[in-house]
């Protein structure tokens, strides 16, 4: 187990950017999501889709990133293109029903040796499709050292963000590494449901230790469906809020995910930690 080391000004997608101090009325944006009808493992129609859009609203989401696996065992069903087209007939069926979600296009990319050429050749998605931060999804047997493809990835002006590493045994087993990667500028990406309990115990105290270390950068939803994969990003805000640092919260689910959306250099939070040690 783990135990260790602003944005653009106005309003945008309803929520505030570069603000100093949390608010009730902003509302949260998620850049890892499935919530694309019939292309993975999330929703399996458009009715579902919808259900789960309803749901990322009542949690007080603005703006989705939907993050589709590409590469692994759904490399067939989510090519980019396929993609775009998904996330347009989305929020076109979003404003047809009046519900108050934008959603954007990205990926959650399945670790593969052929990552920085496929980027290169838009046949896979960064976060937003800015072109400045991609989401890894690493495997979960086996420990493989990524270092080599950080170097990789910044040599093309991409950094990359480690999908729930807190319920990635494999990874949890090389702190060390991990330890490195941070050191490179790789960000880490808490699932909600884990802060909040949803994965289990062991997940759900590896993510306290990881927030308690300053090593999380971003909190998304990971959502799945209405059930067990629900978003659970009101409760991991409020809990975050509570047990660390509201400043720290507004960072993980509101400053941080909106910065990856534009396309900017996310604030570490151990930076913010630093910062509030002064």
């Amino acid at each position: 187990m783990i135990v260790q080391g602003r944005s653009n000004a106005g309003l945008e997608h309803g929520v505030a950017a570069g603000a100093t101090s949390t608010h009730e009325h902003e509302r949260f944006v998620d850049v890892h999501c499935h919530c694309l009808p019939n292309v993975d493992d999330g929703p399996q129609s458009l009715e579902e889709s919808l259900a789960l859009c309803r749901a990322l609203v009542e949690d007080n989401i603005g703006l989705v990133v939907a993050t589709p696996h590409q590469l692994g065992r759904f490399e067939t069903r989510t090519d980019a293109q396929r993609i775009c087209d998904g996330v347009q007939r989305l929020n076109r069926e979003l404003s047809r029903r009046g519900l108050n979600l934008t959603v954007l296009g990205g990926a959650e990319v399945r670790l593969d040796e052929r990552i920085c050429t496929l980027l290169a050749n838009g046949e896979i998605l960064t976060l937003a499709n800015q072109r400045r931060h991609v989401l890894l999804e690493l495997p979960h047997d086996v420990f493989i050292d990524v270092e080599p493809l950080l170097h990789a990835l910044a040599a093309a002006g991409i950094t990359a963000i480690l999908a729930h590493p807190e319920r990635n045994a494999s990874l949890l087993r090389h702190p060390h590494a991990l330890s490195r990667w941070l050191a490179y500028g790789v960000h880490l990406q808490l699932t909600a449901g884990s802060v909040v309990g949803s994965f289990g115990g062991q997940a759900k105290e590896a993510a306290r230790e990881l927030l308690a270390r300053g090593w999380v950068d971003i909190v998304a939803s990971d959502a799945h469906d209405t059930r067990e994969g629900r978003p659970y990003m009101k409760e991991a805000f409020a809990g975050i809020r509570e047990e660390f640092d509201p400043e720290l919260a507004h960072l993980l689910c509101i400053e941080n995910p909106l910065r990856v959306t534009n396309g900017q250099r996310l604030i570490p939070a151990r930076s913010h930690a630093a910062q509030e040690a002064r």
